[in-house]
């Protein structure tokens, strides 16, 4: 049996949608402007405020904050380019590129994506421990719910230009995050599809 999906055209380019990578670098006024703490005790760590709300609803549910910690959060275009050539550095040219994004086209930048770890006494910057179990697998179970989506699946590497990131979710509002979470696709498919619908065609849940 076929499956459609709809959206009206209000729903299909909103600021939510922002498609950010390799092909596609964010070139969007840089500022502070519109951009909230996610959590008193993590002051620095910033994104939009929907992002801010609903991501505190989550941990509310889920009592998430006893146990996950935000590592980073919104990021400046500067920031990027001293945590990418940092971790040439430290980790090499093939590390790097597989786990930061180009100074440029990070989603960083956009205030709408978010790392998160598992709270330990140390926790890795580039790739925080976020496990597929536990109190993890609880946020990542009912993060679209609430707007957000695992970004970066290992499934999705060749689609999505980046390595998988169990720790990185980006905020796109319920209704996309639900629709993509029930068709299985990634950011760069999804906006493909709308696409497709936005030129008087149905999707039906085919892949690539």
């Amino acid at each position: 049996m076929s499956r459609f999906v709809y959206c009206n055209n209000n729903n299909i380019y909103s600021e939510q949608l922002v498609l950010v990578n390799a092909s596609h670098p964010y070139i969007e006024e840089e500022t502070k402007e519109g951009l909230y703490p996610v959590h008193p005790q993590a002051p620095e760590i910033l994104l939009k405020e929907q992002a801010v709300i609903h991501l505190s609803a989550l941990m509310e549910e889920i009592k998430g904050w006893e146990w996950i910690v935000p590592v980073s959060g919104w990021r400046s275009l500067r920031e990027q380019q001293d945590i990418f050539d940092s971790s040439l550095k430290e980790n090499g040219e093939e590390f790097t590129r597989k786990f930061v994004a180009l100074p440029g086209c990070s989603e960083h930048q956009t205030g709408l994506a978010i790392d998160l770890g598992l709270k330990k006494e140390e926790v890795d910057f580039i790739c925080p421990d976020f496990p597929y179990e536990g109190i993890c697998q609880r946020f990542r179970e009912r993060a679209a719910a609430y707007g957000f989506i695992e970004r970066y699946q290992k499934a999705k590497e060749e689609i999505t230009g980046i390595s998988q990131e169990p720790w990185h979710f980006r905020y796109v509002g319920t209704l996309h995050a639900e629709r993509m979470k029930k068709y299985g696709v990634c950011l760069e498919e999804y906006i493909e599809m709308l696409g497709r619908l936005s030129h008087g065609r149905r999707y039906d849940g085919g892949r690539r």
